[in-house]
């Protein structure tokens, strides 16, 4: 199995950098207090130091906002993954723990200002590719068995048969959703200008610390570019 990222997608987003870690024999039960107070911390920094009226003009967040416009998604309507944690931390919501992976990849999103999301490497079928969507193929949101189908020119991750995230990080779907039986996984941490490659190597790398430390298991990194557009899993 490969994770792939389709050269269409560098000729419009040149400077694009995804990090990946590939963890294998994990251990993803329970609750992890340490990564729950982590993730307290962050979003108590991010009422400190950001303003909901102003957020959306951070180049970090506003980088997102200009790709969902450039393949006809409303920003104010479909949120890139990063903005919508932030948004709900502005608003006050504190972030329910879902499982450890899921915590571990959205405290690294709050963190480092990115968007982070994954699969369950056992649910995937053939390889994973990062592409343009044709307009045809089916998308199962997460928590819903109601196919809806990707609009045609929307960036997605998918496998060989169906989406696995809409809007580049807007939605994922159920069918490689991350649970407590998850033991094999790919988590990406998606760099776009002005996040540097240099960055998104940290992150990958801070990710699988975290990872090992707390679910154990093998990982493997990689930061994908213009030049390294696979990695195999």
């Amino acid at each position: 199995m490969k994770f792939k990222i389709d050269p269409a997608i560098f000729a419009t987003f040149p400077g694009l950098h995804i990090g990946i870690v590939c963890a294998k024999g994990v251990d993803n039960h329970g609750d992890c207090p340490e990564i729950l107070e982590k993730i307290k911390k962050i979003q108590g920094k991010i009422r400190d130091n950001f303003d909901m009226g102003t957020l959306s003009d951070h180049p970090k967040i506003q980088n997102w906002r200009d790709v969902y416009t450039l393949f006809g998604a409303k920003p104010k309507k479909h949120l890139s993954s990063v903005e919508n944690l932030y948004r709900m931390t502005l608003e006050g919501k504190d972030l329910h723990p879902i499982n450890m992976l899921v915590d571990i990849y959205n405290y690294a999103s709050l963190c480092y200002m990115v968007p982070v999301g994954g699969d369950d490497l056992a649910h995937a079928e053939g390889d994973i590719l990062l592409r343009f969507a044709k307009g045809d193929e089916p998308f199962f949101p997460l928590g819903s068995d109601e196919s809806q189908t990707a609009r045609k020119g929307e960036v997605i991750y998918a496998d060989e048969r169906e989406v696995l995230c809409r809007r580049w990080n807007w939605r994922e779907s159920e069918k490689t959703k991350m649970t407590e039986e998850t033991q094999d996984v790919l988590l990406v941490s998606e760099g776009l200008p002005p996040v540097t490659a240099e960055e998104i190597e940290h992150i990958v790398f801070d990710l699988s610390r975290i990872i090992q430390e707390y679910c154990g298991g093998e990982t493997d990194v990689d930061v994908l570019g213009i030049s390294n557009s696979e990695s195999e899993l």
